[in-house]
């Protein structure tokens, strides 16, 4: 049996499915999902971590200052969700190593799914004791320091289409033997309220998006920072679902567990989860790219070129207009960051 199988035997006997039972499904069946059974990075995608050491350097060390703000408390967890192959986090130590008291107090803590992704985490990260955990719920109480990056994209979403007054629900369902997109009966869905929006137009709604921001801020609240950065908008919208394998756009219907799936992430739905939580103060949402520049990373990347021959440098300077220029990831890339109410911001952060 293959993951299509199983997704059209569920169909015939459950009916159609919501676009978020899919993706779920697709990504994270304990038997066929798409990041239980491979290490995906540089086959299919590439994130900012393994384009250039910068990034994981600067939020680190931006972590490790809010740290400094609020007195620096010990013990601290330090964490990361989908860390990856353990990249961010390798160069935010690194980079942290002579931040006086840090490496003593913090007690580091990854959530991760993929056995595959576990087993690279423990190559570059076992020297600093990692606990790994399914969910952030596991994450233990107390101070947190938090970096997500490209975590909340891949929490499934599910798809609504405006019909008149209401929303039609986008569903996958079985035609002539295949997986298809299909339309729900119309109905009133109070919580798209906020979204005004012509017939026609889909947006999406990540269920477990609320949830997963709310533990996190609840523990910030008693001390710490997190910072989630993603590609995604204020109050996003449209059709944002896609489907890549070996780098390119494919059919998401196609081969289910073969291609990694994410929708953009709304950071107003981010802000608002965060903001339900007492004592937390919520930033407003940065650009990557200007996030990056308040934080040195022209100044940092200047200094790795020195000495360096023509080669590494021009990788320097191309890794550095990838991450930062408006026409690549500098603009699509959007930061968010949470603090106790009454703590500053992480450097780079404002109001």
């Amino acid at each position: 049996m293959s993951l299509r199988d199983h997704l059209l035997r569920r169909i015939r006997a459950a009916g159609p499915m919501t676009v978020a039972d899919w993706m779920h499904d697709c990504l994270v069946h304990p038997e066929w999902g798409y990041y239980v059974r491979r290490d995906p990075l540089g086959r299919d995608f590439t994130t900012a971590p393994e384009i250039s050491q910068v990034f994981g350097e600067l939020l680190g060390l931006a972590l490790a200052q809010a740290w400094l703000d609020q007195g620096a408390p010990a013990p601290v967890t330090l964490a990361e969700p989908g860390p990856g192959r353990g990249t961010l986090m390798a160069d935010a130590l690194r980079a942290t190593a002579r931040v006086p008291g840090f490496h003593d107090a913090l007690r580091l803590h990854l959530v991760e799914a993929s056995p595959a992704l576990r087993a690279e985490q423990a190559k570059r990260l076992g020297d600093h004791d990692p606990t790994w955990h399914d969910t952030v719920d596991a994450l233990p109480d107390g101070p947190l320091l938090l970096v997500a990056n490209e975590f909340l994209d891949a929490l499934p979403v599910r798809q609504w289409r405006r019909a008149g007054d209401g929303w039609s629900e986008v569903l996958v369902t079985e035609r002539e033997g295949a997986l298809a997109f299909a339309a729900g009966p119309p109905a009133l869905v109070p919580e798209l309220d906020r979204f005004d929006v012509p017939d026609g137009t889909v947006v999406e709604r990540c269920p477990a998006l609320p949830g997963v921001v709310a533990a996190i801020a609840r523990r910030v609240a008693e001390g710490g920072a997190a910072i989630f950065v993603d590609y995604g908008h204020w109050r996003s919208r449209g059709d944002t679902l896609q489907a890549v394998r070996a780098g390119a756009a494919v059919d998401p219907l196609a081969d289910p567990g073969e291609a990694d799936l994410t929708a953009h992430v709304d950071f107003e739905a981010v802000a608002l989860a965060a903001g339900g939580v007492p004592g937390l103060r919520v930033s407003g949402m940065e650009r990557q790219g200007v996030l990056l520049e308040r934080l040195g990373a022209t100044a940092r990347v200047q200094a790795l070129a020195r000495g360096r021959d023509a080669a590494a440098v021009e990788a320097l300077a191309a890794a550095h207009r990838r991450l930062l220029h408006p026409s690549e990831m500098g603009d699509l890339f959007k930061a968010l960051a949470l603090v106790p109410a009454g703590a500053p911001l992480p450097p780079g952060f404002g109001d």
